[in-house]
């Protein structure tokens, strides 16, 4: 509203929200706010029961967005006339039966089909009518898009003549689209078709109107706009092209009154640019050629640069070379790193630069202090981190050391599995300044809360930093925070830990910054809770009674009779035969390194401008050393699966030692979805997709568990060279070729020790996006959240004795690069997450697995509706 907004658009759709009740609040919210409220409130959702809330709520003229006609005109109907019974305008979007108008003429003839019934049959006032003809996205390289944007000028043109009264709206952004990332660029599509539409009679868009006010049509670079134009007006053929060449040359965060050529940019990264060349950097002074090494990860020469400074003169003392070249080089690699032009795998290979200059200096910084009797250490602070109890995962954790190792501070690193006492024994030994925690499984969650604890009761002032792909925001602000009195701050990746650690050591600024993190946080709590009163669960007998209802008679559902069934152990499956199975995605996201639409994903991201060429580089590494890895066998596969004759019992799943059913060897315990649904879809759990004992159909589960060996040796050996790069990496590969042997190993039973699917012809990117038949969820995962139950498949299989895959006390795997899980076959198997569960099915739960509630509750806490 501050920005110059006429109309406040308000939408709830997310999938994490409860839309009606949020939508409830928030417009409550904003009618109390004399500021807010003094525009109108447009409620927006693709869900009508979350507007008729919004309307319910709201004082004065609203705008409904949006209604359209492409369930048919009855839904139509009903839906214009609660909007009029609220006395509200509408937006109503060009789609019909037929789907969404994209030309000319279809544009018209919907808007006019529209204009009719709501006029005549309804009674709308035409003033309250608001069209959305479709903006649709130009300079595609698709020639049938090209016509977009005259399509829609002229369309508008002729539904005000046509249809008198009404109003024209339209979502501006969708127009540029396709130059998103390019600023100028999009910006001046924005301003220029803003221009043509509203002279055409375009009465309102959705826009930023900050930049709308700031990017006046007259004000736009004339040779950017003229181009813009001829994509915008079409005309030309080669209008596209011509454009993108000229986006290319363009500082993609220039303004489109302003418009800067690459190459225009000043400070650091400028002269980080200039001093970049292949041969030229070596005539540089000395100090300058460690900052380009640092920059660039050459290491190559730095120990005799290092040299050259601490005989130079300049430096009297040695920690001087530290303190003064060194520091202000990584400084530019923070710096870059910041501002988003370098990335993780460059910023890791500085630091292995900077530990080889540091390790030369070392001798002579220990001689100096004895020679001075000086002790004591120069650092900006001194950091405990530990992947905590249980869990052995630790690649994210090893990331963040290196980055704040980066920036001077002092990571002493526990490692994994490490003990709530080991921890806090640490922090006062080595007289820390922070801690940080790190988890991957959820059982690490409730260890962390056990360390905020521990720490309170030692009277422990110390920031806490919580992280880990399984950890978040909203689970820091409501299980950990309110267990200790000290900062509590969750960091989401590597790049946010330097400033948020600077933060809380900075002596003026951390006062004030523990105080808005804890004022977040108590505001998130208060969200969490208030979102758990307006969400209905069913009880456990409701959720059961809606169980999806599987015809086992049928052909479709019938169980196929493995041409296998007990235990089979690989010992040492082929490297290469997994290779064609991996996954690159999770890859680089390892490395932090996300390409932008449309270049998101693997291979797509190696042509995103700004993190495809270091995206390249890495995949070009990562195959350097994954081809180490096969020629030399520095890996071994190894895998078992197990193929037994089950039937589900209520909501567990029972597994026989023959086709008699006689002897029961184990029970897999299931959990059923209770959160009501907006709609009739049924209640999962597990062993829904098991033909039931009363049936009397015989079925089978599948179980599997894999990993790669010979890890840990190849780690240490680059910890102790120094090389953080290098064992990242091979952390990285590790855990792709884990999963990848995952999807080869379900291949093998799909196709032949199951049988199955003997016939499927399915390529690498078909399986990653499963499209094969059945499923293989795995136990702390959101179909069964509950890690124990992976007790029961290393006993049915005896997984330890037969391939050296373990378990730790939480349940976590060993070794790390490990994957696990059940195989379910049936065409009615999917995917589906439980949720949060009830008091009831805890109970029920509990007593079936004969386990005390307490430490059911201990296992499944983050999963509660209730605090236990």
């Amino acid at each position: 509203v501050n920005q110059g907004a006429d109309v406040l658009d308000i939408n709830m759709d997310d999938g994490l929200i409860e839309g009606v009740g949020a939508m409830t609040r928030f417009v409550n919210l904003l009618v109390s706010d004399p500021e807010v409220s003094r525009v109108p409130f447009m409620i927006d959702s693709s869900k009508f029961h979350i507007v008729e809330a919004g309307l319910k709520c709201c004082q004065g003229k609203v705008i409904v967005n949006s209604i359209s006609m492409k369930e048919g005109e009855a839904k139509f109907r009903e839906h214009a006339r609660l909007v009029r019974h609220h006395g509200a305008a509408v937006v109503v979007m060009a789609f019909d039966e037929e789907g969404q108008a994209a030309g000319y003429q279809d544009k018209i003839r919907i808007c006019m089909r529209a204009y009719k019934i709501l006029v005549e049959e309804v009674g709308f006032d035409p003033q309250d009518i608001v069209f959305d003809p479709n903006i649709l996205t130009v300079g595609t390289g698709m020639a049938e898009h090209n016509n977009y944007a005259v399509d829609f000028i002229r369309a508008t043109r002729e539904i005000k003549r046509l249809c008198p009264g009404a109003k024209v709206s339209g979502g501006v952004s969708n127009i540029a689209f396709s130059f998103r990332g390019n600023e100028p660029v999009r910006r001046a599509f924005h301003s220029a078709f803003l221009h043509h539409a509203c002279a055409a009679g375009m009465d309102m868009g959705i826009v930023n109107a900050a930049q709308v006010i700031a990017d006046k049509y007259e004000l736009l670079d004339k040779e950017l706009l003229e181009l813009v134009e001829d994509v915008l007006l079409n005309r030309c053929e080669n209008a596209t092209e011509r454009l993108l060449d000229y986006a290319a040359l363009l500082d993609p965060k220039s303004h489109p009154t302003a418009v800067k050529r690459k190459g225009q940019v000043g400070g650091a990264a400028a002269a980080e640019k200039k001093a970049s060349g292949l041969d030229s950097w070596r005539d540089l002074p000395v100090t300058k050629r460690i900052e380009h090494a640092l920059v660039k990860g050459i290491d190559t020469h730095v120990v005799a640069d290092t040299e050259e400074c601490r005989t130079c003169g300049a430096y009297p003392y040695p920690i001087q070379v530290i303190e003064g070249p060194l520091m202000d080089g990584m400084n530019v690699v923070g710096d870059l790193f910041g501002a988003g032009k370098m990335f993780l795998p460059q910023v890791i290979k500085s630091a292995r630069v900077m530990k080889r200059a540091v390790a030369h200096l070392i001798p002579y910084i220990e001689e100096e202090k004895a020679r001075s009797g000086k002790t004591g250490s120069d650092n900006a602070g001194v950091v405990i981190m530990a992947t905590v109890k249980g869990d052995v995962h630790d690649i994210g954790k090893n990331i963040v050391g290196v980055v704040l190792g980066c920036n001077n501070f002092k990571v002493i690193d526990l490692g994994v599995m490490v003990a709530w006492e080991k921890i806090l024994d640490a922090a006062v030994e080595h007289n820390a300044d922070v801690i940080g925690l790190s988890g991957l499984i959820t059982p690490s969650l409730d260890e962390m809360v056990t360390v905020a604890k521990r720490m309170e009761e030692r009277g422990l002032k110390l920031p806490l930093l919580i992280g880990g792909a399984t950890t978040s925001k909203m689970h820091t602000a409501v299980k950990i925070e309110p267990q200790y009195s000290g900062p509590v701050v969750y960091v989401l990746d590597a790049s946010r830990s330097v400033p948020v650690v600077q933060s809380l050591l900075d002596v003026r600024a951390k006062a004030e910054f523990a105080v808005d993190v804890r004022e977040q946080y108590a505001e998130l709590r208060d969200e969490f809770y208030a979102g758990l009163e307006d969400r209905r669960y069913l009880t456990l007998a409701e959720a059961r009674a809606a169980a999806p209802k599987v015809d086992w008679a049928s052909a479709e559902n019938a169980p196929h009779t493995p041409s296998f069934t007990g235990v089979k152990a690989y010992e040492d499956f082929p490297l290469e035969e997994v290779v064609p199975y991996i996954d690159w995605n999770p890859f680089f996201q390892v490395w932090q390194l996300r390409g932008r639409y449309p270049n998101r994903g693997y291979p797509k991201i190696f042509k995103d401008e700004a993190v495809g060429p270091e995206a390249r580089k890495l995949f070009e590494e990562a195959q350097a050393m994954l081809k180490d890895i096969i020629d030399n066998k520095k890996l071994r596969l190894v895998g078992v699966v197990g193929i037994f004759h089950a039937n589900s019992a209520g909501d567990d799943i029972e597994v026989y030692a023959g086709a008699d059913r006689a002897e029961r060897l184990a029970t897999f315990y299931g959990l059923r979805q209770q959160a009501e649904k907006e709609n009739a879809d049924p209640y999962y759990c597990l062993s829904d997709f098991i033909a039931p004992k009363s049936s009397g159909v015989n079925d089978y589960l599948g179980l599997f568990a894999n990993s790669a060996m010979g890890v840990e040796p190849l780690i240490e050996a680059f910890k102790e060279a120094g090389d953080d790069y290098s064992y990242i990496m091979m952390e990285a590969l590790a855990d792709r070729l884990a999963e990848a042997f995952a999807e080869k190993l379900h291949a093998i039973v799909r196709q032949e020790l199951w049988g199955y699917a003997p016939d499927e012809d399915l390529n690498v990117d078909d399986l990653l996006k499963v499209k094969y038949q059945g499923i293989r969820p795995a136990p702390g995962y959101p179909s069964q959240p509950d890690h124990t139950e992976k007790q029961t498949m290393w006993d049915l299989m005896d997984i330890e004795a037969r391939i050296g895959m373990g378990l730790t006390e939480s349940f976590s795997m060993t070794p790390a690069a490990s994957v696990s899980g059940l195989y379910f076959a049936g065409a009615a198997s999917q995917y589906f997450a439980v949720g949060k569960i009830s008091t009831d099915q805890v109970t029920d739960y509990a007593t079936r697995k004969g386990m005390p509630q307490q430490e059911a509750e201990r296992w499944l806490r983050s999963m509660l509706t209730y605090e236990p």
